[in-house]
């Protein structure tokens, strides 16, 4: 029986993606003519802004063999090459998702109220080398590419919570409906003019007078990704010996480049953020470098305080859980600010990894929800304590002094948990009756690289 669930899986994999085509098609048929919205001045075609967003987009994609390489760093040898499996296979499906009906999904214009954007860049019809997408003087294609980056990391966090007992296909199905149904609308919803943004008209303005501020991913990426993680772990069950058997790390070196490489190309998660090369650019690079540092070094103090000793592995965890922390508050808030901000998360975080987690019992194996979902949540709570009126200005977005912008905020970190979260379920329930999410006993205690691909990370 298990032997023609695995069979199936590759036929799921198809069955899936020609279902999203169909349906895409299907939509954009179906759907009433788009009304036009207020016409946006064309901006001419910058080669400063053109250049640095490309370069940007390269650092965004290497964040994820970054990734790949920090997570793979910190499982038990018989997975590595399972794990980086996850990460490496994210850019090549999300990729063809998102060519042909994530990017619309996520920057067409608003329908059903806002839920979801239009069918107008199905398989990038509409998106142009020659022309600038609408505000901004980068090429309309550049930013399919750039976000594309965005969509393509996003999964592969989750997958640090379920390391070393997925099957493969399931997690192959798995991702590629998550993208579709939770990371696509989170993305329309805050950058794509829909219900969180900062548009005339999106329901969180109309509600509670201003938007979400979410420069580079705090609710879209990072609370999105680190609540499916919490959930997924928590309905796959833990690891077969966890706790009670020790689950080494294989190489810790190995996670110690992954994250060099993760601070490395987050200048151009977060700096890459202002779609220009221009003073906000600046601004949000040097907030993301300070936070990272300010952080790897509190979660030393405290760890430090806590254990005698202040782990490698801990100030890595620190400096990701800076960057997570800054993401969303990267392009509105002062230097200063994002100091506070990455010396405040790193005890928050540790605290949920190093002692929650202990007590409740659930196994998030690489503490992807105590990193990135924690981290992530406080980030866009912060920003809306410390986000300044001064850097705001230099993006063009309002904001609301006071607590009307921690309002917002909060809003959409609720709103945000409660989607990933219910969409989660739905979606870990239905793969698992079709092709089986947890590997069984004998392919687990074999890992992942022998059971899954075949392989072996390590000579004998």
């Amino acid at each position: 029986m298990r032997q023609s669930k695995i069979f199936r899986s590759p036929l799921l994999i198809g069955a899936t993606f020609g279902g999203l085509l169909l349906a895409g098609s299907v939509w954009a048929q179906a759907l009433p003519p788009v009304a036009p919205s207020a016409p946006v001045p064309e901006i001419k075609i910058d080669s400063g802004a053109t250049a640095w967003i490309l370069a940007s987009s390269a650092l965004v994609l290497f964040m994820t063999p970054g990734l790949a390489l920090f997570y793979a760093g910190m499982v038990r040898t018989k997975n590595v090459l399972g794990t980086l499996m996850h990460s490496m296979f994210c850019m090549a499906i999300i990729t063809v998702q998102w060519v042909i009906i994530g990017y619309s999904i996520s920057f067409g214009d608003p329908t059903f109220g806002g839920l979801l954007g239009s069918m107008k860049y199905l398989f990038l019809n509409n998106v142009a080398c020659d022309r600038a997408f609408p505000g901004y003087p980068i090429p309309h294609l550049l930013h399919m590419a750039y976000q594309m980056m965005f969509a393509i990391i996003t999964p592969a966090l989750i997958s640090g919570a379920f390391a070393e007992r997925i099957r493969f296909g399931a997690f192959v199905v798995f991702t590629l409906l998550w993208s579709t149904l939770v990371y696509d609308p989170l993305a329309h919803w805050v950058w794509g003019g829909g219900l969180l943004s900062m548009a005339e008209g999106s329901w969180l303005r109309r509600t509670v007078g201003v938007g979400a501020l979410d420069f580079a991913g705090g609710t879209v990426v990072h609370i999105s990704s680190g609540v499916s993680a919490l959930v997924f772990c928590l309905m796959i069950g833990k690891r077969r010996g966890y706790p009670k058997e020790a689950m080494l790390p294989n190489s810790l070196a190995m996670t110690v480049v992954g994250a060099g490489i993760l601070w490395f190309g987050w200048f151009g998660f977060n700096g890459g953020s202002s779609l220009n090369s221009d003073p906000l650019a600046v601004s949000a690079f040097v907030a993301t470098h300070i936070a990272a540092a300010a952080a790897a070094f509190s979660w030393a103090l405290v760890e430090w305080f806590h254990r005698g000793k202040a782990s490698i592995l801990g100030v890595v965890t620190g400096l990701v859980a800076g960057l997570v922390c800054i993401t969303p508050a990267a392009g509105f808030v002062k230097p200063m600010p994002a100091l506070v901000m990455g010396l405040a998360v790193s005890p928050v975080c540790y605290f949920m990894v190093a002692v929650i987690k202990t007590k409740l019992g659930y196994d998030d194996s690489l503490d992807a929800f105590g990193v990135h979902g924690v981290g992530g949540t406080l980030g866009a709570l912060m920003t809306g304590i410390f986000c300044s009126e001064e850097i705001c200005k230099l993006s063009g977005f309002a904001t609301s002094a006071g607590l009307k912008q921690l309002q917002a905020q909060a809003v959409a970190v609720a709103v945000t948990i409660v989607y990933s979260a219910i969409v989660t379920v739905i979606l870990v329930i239905l793969v698992d009756k079709t092709i089986g999410i947890r590997l069984c006993a004998d392919d687990e205690l074999s890992g992942l690289d022998l059971s899954q691909h075949g392989e072996t990370g390590y000579n004998p």
